[in-house]
Protein backbone atom coordinates (compact mmCIF):
# COMPACT_ATOMS: atom_id res chain seq x y z
CA UNK A 1 0.00 0.00 0.00
CA UNK A 2 1.46 3.45 -0.90
CA UNK A 3 2.80 5.35 2.11
CA UNK A 4 0.58 8.39 1.51
CA UNK A 5 -2.55 6.21 1.37
CA UNK A 6 -1.49 4.35 4.51
CA UNK A 7 -0.99 7.64 6.32
CA UNK A 8 -4.39 8.87 5.10
CA UNK A 9 -6.08 5.72 6.41
CA UNK A 10 -4.29 6.07 9.73
CA UNK A 11 -5.33 9.71 10.04
CA UNK A 12 -8.93 8.71 9.41
CA UNK A 13 -8.55 6.03 12.05
CA UNK A 14 -7.20 8.60 14.52
CA UNK A 15 -10.13 10.92 13.93
CA UNK A 16 -12.48 8.04 14.69
CA UNK A 17 -10.48 7.13 17.90
CA UNK A 18 -10.15 10.72 19.11
CA UNK A 19 -12.68 12.89 17.53
CA UNK A 20 -15.91 10.35 19.58
CA UNK A 21 -27.11 0.45 19.76
CA UNK A 22 -29.94 -1.32 19.13
CA UNK A 23 -32.04 0.79 21.48
CA UNK A 24 -32.89 -1.00 24.69
CA UNK A 25 -35.71 -0.29 27.10
CA UNK A 26 -35.11 2.81 29.26
CA UNK A 27 -34.80 0.80 32.47
CA UNK A 28 -32.09 -1.42 30.98
CA UNK A 29 -30.26 1.53 29.50
CA UNK A 30 -30.24 3.40 32.82
CA UNK A 31 -28.91 0.32 34.61
CA UNK A 32 -26.07 -0.14 32.13
CA UNK A 33 -25.16 3.55 32.26
CA UNK A 34 -25.11 3.47 36.05
CA UNK A 35 -22.87 0.39 36.05
CA UNK A 36 -20.51 2.02 33.53
CA UNK A 37 -20.27 5.25 35.51
CA UNK A 38 -19.66 3.32 38.72
CA UNK A 39 -16.76 1.47 37.07
CA UNK A 40 -15.33 4.68 35.64
CA UNK A 41 -15.39 6.39 39.03
CA UNK A 42 -12.33 4.36 39.98
CA UNK A 43 -10.30 5.87 37.15
CA UNK A 44 -8.85 9.23 38.20
CA UNK A 45 -5.61 9.04 36.25
CA UNK A 46 -4.21 6.38 33.99
CA UNK A 47 -1.32 5.88 31.62
CA UNK A 48 0.14 2.99 29.71
CA UNK A 49 0.79 1.53 26.29
CA UNK A 50 -1.54 0.53 23.48
CA UNK A 51 -1.56 -1.55 20.34
CA UNK A 52 -4.16 -0.77 17.72
CA UNK A 53 -5.34 -2.77 14.69
CA UNK A 54 -7.87 -1.89 12.01
CA UNK A 55 -9.73 -4.73 10.28
CA UNK A 56 -11.50 -4.71 6.92
CA UNK A 57 -14.86 -6.39 6.40
CA UNK A 58 -13.15 -9.63 5.39
CA UNK A 59 -11.15 -9.71 8.63
CA UNK A 60 -7.79 -8.71 7.17
CA UNK A 61 -5.64 -6.20 9.05
CA UNK A 62 -5.42 -2.94 7.09
CA UNK A 63 -3.50 -0.79 9.58
CA UNK A 64 -1.51 -1.25 12.78
CA UNK A 65 0.03 1.18 15.23
CA UNK A 66 1.33 1.28 18.76
CA UNK A 67 2.30 3.87 21.31
CA UNK A 68 1.39 5.22 24.73
CA UNK A 69 -1.41 7.20 26.32
CA UNK A 70 -2.20 9.32 29.37
CA UNK A 71 -5.57 10.18 30.91
CA UNK A 72 -6.46 12.58 33.72
CA UNK A 73 -10.05 13.15 34.77
CA UNK A 74 -11.76 15.34 33.94
CA UNK A 75 -10.92 16.49 30.46
CA UNK A 76 -7.26 15.67 29.81
CA UNK A 77 -5.81 12.95 27.60
CA UNK A 78 -2.86 12.27 25.29
CA UNK A 79 -2.63 9.59 22.61
CA UNK A 80 0.86 9.24 21.13
CA UNK A 81 1.65 6.94 18.20
CA UNK A 82 5.30 5.91 18.15
CA UNK A 83 5.15 3.28 15.37
CA UNK A 84 4.93 3.05 12.39
CA UNK A 85 5.07 6.86 12.34
CA UNK A 86 5.07 9.63 14.96
CA UNK A 87 1.86 11.44 15.87
CA UNK A 88 0.46 13.04 19.00
CA UNK A 89 -3.16 13.80 19.89
CA UNK A 90 -3.51 15.76 23.09
CA UNK A 91 -6.54 17.39 24.69
CA UNK A 92 -7.35 19.69 27.56
CA UNK A 93 -10.79 21.07 28.46
CA UNK A 94 -10.38 23.77 25.79
CA UNK A 95 -8.60 22.33 22.73
CA UNK A 96 -7.90 19.09 20.89
CA UNK A 97 -4.49 19.13 19.20
CA UNK A 98 -3.15 16.77 16.52
CA UNK A 99 0.57 16.97 15.81
CA UNK A 100 1.87 14.90 12.88
CA UNK A 101 5.59 15.03 13.52
CA UNK A 102 6.54 13.42 10.20
CA UNK A 103 4.47 15.85 8.12
CA UNK A 104 5.28 18.75 10.49
CA UNK A 105 1.62 19.79 10.75
CA UNK A 106 -0.46 20.83 13.77
CA UNK A 107 -4.27 20.89 13.79
CA UNK A 108 -6.32 22.46 16.58
CA UNK A 109 -10.04 22.06 17.21
CA UNK A 110 -12.18 23.35 20.09
CA UNK A 111 -13.47 20.74 22.51
CA UNK A 112 -16.63 22.70 23.30
CA UNK A 113 -19.38 22.07 20.77
CA UNK A 114 -18.02 18.77 19.51
CA UNK A 115 -20.75 16.42 18.38
CA UNK A 116 -19.72 13.46 20.50
CA UNK A 117 -17.12 12.32 22.98
CA UNK A 118 -14.06 10.47 21.80
CA UNK A 119 -13.46 7.02 23.30
CA UNK A 120 -10.90 8.41 25.74
CA UNK A 121 -13.35 11.09 26.82
CA UNK A 122 -15.80 8.28 27.57
CA UNK A 123 -13.20 6.92 29.98
CA UNK A 124 -13.27 10.33 31.63
CA UNK A 125 -16.71 9.45 32.91
CA UNK A 126 -18.84 12.42 31.84
CA UNK A 127 -22.10 11.07 33.21
CA UNK A 128 -24.35 13.76 31.76
CA UNK A 129 -22.98 13.30 28.24
CA UNK A 130 -23.14 9.52 28.47
CA UNK A 131 -26.80 9.57 29.45
CA UNK A 132 -27.68 12.18 26.84
CA UNK A 133 -25.66 11.06 23.81
CA UNK A 134 -25.41 7.26 24.03
CA UNK A 135 -27.51 4.16 24.38
CA UNK A 136 -25.58 1.83 26.67
CA UNK A 137 -25.99 -1.92 27.09
CA UNK A 138 -23.96 -5.01 28.02
CA UNK A 139 -22.96 -7.71 25.56
CA UNK A 140 -22.71 -11.45 26.14
CA UNK A 141 -19.19 -11.07 27.51
CA UNK A 142 -20.25 -8.44 30.03
CA UNK A 143 -18.59 -5.59 28.14
CA UNK A 144 -20.21 -2.17 27.87
CA UNK A 145 -21.54 -1.32 24.41
CA UNK A 146 -22.16 2.34 23.54
CA UNK A 147 -23.96 3.46 20.41
CA UNK A 148 -24.26 7.20 19.75
CA UNK A 149 -27.65 8.71 19.04
CA UNK A 150 -26.04 11.25 16.70
CA UNK A 151 -25.51 9.74 13.21
CA UNK A 152 -22.60 12.15 12.70
CA UNK A 153 -20.67 10.93 15.72
CA UNK A 154 -17.97 9.38 13.52
CA UNK A 155 -18.45 5.79 14.66
CA UNK A 156 -21.29 3.31 15.03
CA UNK A 157 -20.35 1.50 18.19
CA UNK A 158 -17.83 1.56 21.02
CA UNK A 159 -17.25 -1.59 23.10
CA UNK A 160 -15.37 -1.18 26.36
CA UNK A 161 -14.05 -4.01 28.51
CA UNK A 162 -13.73 -3.16 32.21
CA UNK A 163 -13.08 -5.22 35.32
CA UNK A 164 -13.67 -2.77 38.12
CA UNK A 165 -11.42 0.16 37.21
CA UNK A 166 -9.12 -1.97 35.04
CA UNK A 167 -9.43 -1.52 31.28
CA UNK A 168 -9.18 -4.77 29.33
CA UNK A 169 -9.61 -3.34 25.86
CA UNK A 170 -11.61 -1.20 23.51
CA UNK A 171 -13.22 -1.84 20.12
CA UNK A 172 -14.61 0.77 17.73
CA UNK A 173 -16.89 0.03 14.79
CA UNK A 174 -16.60 2.84 12.25
CA UNK A 175 -19.18 4.11 9.77
CA UNK A 176 -17.84 1.74 7.09
CA UNK A 177 -18.34 -1.26 9.40
CA UNK A 178 -14.60 -1.63 9.83
CA UNK A 179 -13.42 -2.65 13.26
CA UNK A 180 -10.65 -1.05 15.29
CA UNK A 181 -9.34 -3.16 18.18
CA UNK A 182 -7.22 -1.52 20.89
CA UNK A 183 -5.27 -3.53 23.45
CA UNK A 184 -3.83 -1.85 26.55
CA UNK A 185 -0.77 -2.91 28.52
CA UNK A 186 1.64 -1.66 31.21
CA UNK A 187 -1.23 0.22 32.85
CA UNK A 188 -0.27 2.61 35.65
CA UNK A 189 -3.00 4.22 37.77
CA UNK A 190 -0.76 5.40 40.64
CA UNK A 191 1.86 7.72 39.12
CA UNK A 192 0.69 11.30 39.55
CA UNK A 193 -0.43 13.38 36.57
CA UNK A 194 -1.24 17.09 36.48
CA UNK A 195 -2.87 19.40 33.91
CA UNK A 196 0.57 20.79 33.08
CA UNK A 197 1.50 17.34 31.77
CA UNK A 198 -1.00 17.95 28.94
CA UNK A 199 0.22 21.38 27.86
CA UNK A 200 1.10 21.65 24.19
CA UNK A 201 2.86 24.34 22.16
CA UNK A 202 3.23 23.91 18.38
CA UNK A 203 6.80 23.67 17.12
CA UNK A 204 7.88 26.90 15.41
CA UNK A 205 8.45 25.20 12.04
CA UNK A 206 5.08 23.36 11.92
CA UNK A 207 2.26 24.23 9.50
CA UNK A 208 -0.76 25.29 11.59
CA UNK A 209 -4.44 24.70 10.91
CA UNK A 210 -6.82 26.13 13.50
CA UNK A 211 -10.46 25.13 12.94
CA UNK A 212 -11.79 27.52 15.59
CA UNK A 213 -10.64 30.68 13.80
Amino acid sequence: MPRDLTRFNRACLLSLILAGLVLVAPALRAEAVDELLQSLQGIERLQGEFRQRQYALDGTVTAESEGRFRLLRPGYFAWEITSPDSQLIIANPRYLWHHDRDLETVTRRPVTGSEAMTPLQVLGGDGEALRRDYAVSRDGEGRFVLRPHNPNAGFLQLTLGLEGAVINGMEVLDNLNQQVVIEFSALDATTSLAPLDFDFSPPPDADLLYHDE
